[in-house]
């Protein structure tokens, strides 16, 4: 039977053997919290074959990915609107009992990152201060929803624009409902209406592209150290260049 490695790093590794995806973490506790937030969120998710720490087994989705980041995505608008219906059930469920890791010190970690971009030559300054700017419109005050936390596209699995399940929940938590938006249509902006169509609420656009520019500007250090590609085409750098 072929085994895929589906993404590995220091941290994490996810295999795919048959139907079966074998995640194994470093930390325990995200396991917990992935287990945990699945029995709660009212939306579809693996289910869970078996867990022997530090790995956890979960049953294959039926269907393919929305998108993946830096690729153009072929799914309908319907796809996109049904993953924004999806976000909103969960933005409207019952809290869960923690607050998502996800958000924590936001704000002073942003900074630091802003000032490595420059100082190690990643970034020119101007595009690092003129998204800093952009991302202040995320860091304000918000009501907590049961937020995902990691909603990216690759994690949306859709059969006939149906939503059939929706992957790792780590980072789920009490957070910030436009962050998940934000991190769904990351890479993928002309999707927005067809997402916020489907979420069916109003919705702050200048929030939204504040956490574009706040996720990626956070998530380039982190993403070069692993051995991923932030300058790919589509992917974070080309966000923040999207903003000038």
């Amino acid at each position: 039977m072929e085994v895929e490695v589906v993404v590995a790093h220091s941290e994490r590794a996810t295999l795919r053997v048959g139907n079966v995806f074998l995640k194994v973490d470093s930390d325990p506790a995200n396991a917990d919290v992935e287990v945990e937030a699945m029995a709660l969120a009212p939306v579809p998710t693996p289910e869970v074959l078996w867990r022997k720490p530090p790995v956890l087994a979960l049953a294959a989705l039926r269907g393919t990915e929305l998108a993946r980041l830096g690729e153009p995505s072929t799914a309908s608008p319907a796809a996109w609107a049904a993953a924004g219906a999806a976000a909103r059930m969960l933005h409207d469920a019952p809290l869960p009992p923690w607050r998502s890791r996800k958000l924590d010190d936001v704000a002073s970690d942003l900074d630091g990152e802003c000032e490595w971009l420059v100082a190690a030559g990643v970034l020119p300054a101007d595009l690092v201060t003129r998204n800093r700017r952009i991302a202040e419109a995320a860091l304000r005050p918000w009501t907590p929803v049961f937020m995902h936390g990691d909603l990216q596209v690759a994690h949306v699995f859709l059969d006939d624009d149906e939503v059939t399940g929706v992957l790792d929940w780590s980072e789920a938590g009490q957070g910030d409902a436009l962050f998940d938006l934000a991190v769904l249509t990351l890479g993928h902006e002309q999707h927005l209406g067809d997402v916020v169509a489907g979420y069916g609420a109003d919705v702050d656009l200048e929030v939204i592209h504040g956490w574009w520019s706040l996720r990626s500007l956070r998530a380039i250090r982190w993403l070069i150290e692993h051995g991923f590609d932030p300058f790919a085409p589509g992917c974070e750098v080309d966000v923040l260049r999207a903003r000038m």
